[in-house]
């Protein structure tokens, strides 16, 4: 039984979001889906000091992403390590 049924978003994957992800091994491919699925259940993820993006944690891996409410929507960034994260982050800021 599904108990997210008519709540579920949407998880939209944008342009350039898997240039990290696609180097992973598959065990780890396979882990970060998973997440992946499992955001499109309507809980919000950890804000990111003021910005617009929302941020899951996989171990040490991000996933980071805007959500949209009123559209039942998560619109996914970026996918990488902690390390690959921070530097997205930082150029997104400039």
């Amino acid at each position: 039984m599904n108990i997210f049924g008519p709540n579920r978003l949407h998880v939209e994957l944008l342009p350039e979001w898997d240039i990290h992800f696609k180097k992973f091994d598959r065990s780890v491919q396979d882990h970060i889906m998973k997440k992946l699925d499992q955001m499109e259940q309507p809980l919000v993820g950890r804000g990111l000091h003021g910005s617009r993006f929302l941020v899951e944690e996989v171990g040490q891996y991000r996933i980071a992403y805007e959500q949209d409410e009123p559209a039942r929507m998560k619109s996914v960034h970026f996918v990488g390590t902690h390390k690959q994260y921070e530097e997205w982050y930082r150029n997104q800021t400039d």
